[in-house]
């Protein structure tokens, strides 16, 4: 009997995946905190994770879940691989002279929590091979 690795993962491999592009993002905001000009972003991983769960957008029309699909107009917001429609521009709490949207402390407990939570994904994944293993060795 064949098993679908996908449904038995369930979300937590699209949440690993969500959760590294989000701490991707902390860390370039980080980064940039003294740069004049620069705009913090962060992802909308609520948002995201319903979208790549869900069979269709809001507006009922489907989304591709296969590269070799035919795009449509607007194929960014509903490819299951592109984050782009979920980037969220931060709105200072404190704006800056130089227009820098950064705030280091803001930024640090975000990354903080999403470390904590990537890392939560990870235990769970962890559990699912761990009992696959189990499984298949029969021990």
């Amino acid at each position: 009997m064949a098993i679908n690795l996908d449904s038995y993962l369930g979300v937590h491999a699209t949440a690993l995946r969500l959760r590294e592009q989000r701490t991707e993002l902390l860390a370039r905001n980080l980064a940039n905190a003294d740069t004049p000009g620069y705009k913090a972003q962060d992802l909308d991983f609520r948002a995201a994770m319903a979208a790549t769960s869900a069979p269709a957008d809001a507006s009922g029309a489907l989304r591709a879940t296969q590269p070799a699909h035919i795009a449509a107009a607007g194929a960014a917001a509903l490819d299951p691989g592109s984050t782009e429609a979920f980037l969220r521009y931060r709105t200072p709490l404190a704006p800056s002279l130089d227009g820098n949207t950064v705030d280091a402390q803001l930024e640090q407990a975000a990354f903080a929590e999403n470390a904590v939570r990537y890392q939560a994904t990870l235990s769970f994944l962890s559990t699912k091979f761990r009992s696959l293993m189990t499984a298949i060795t029969g021990q």
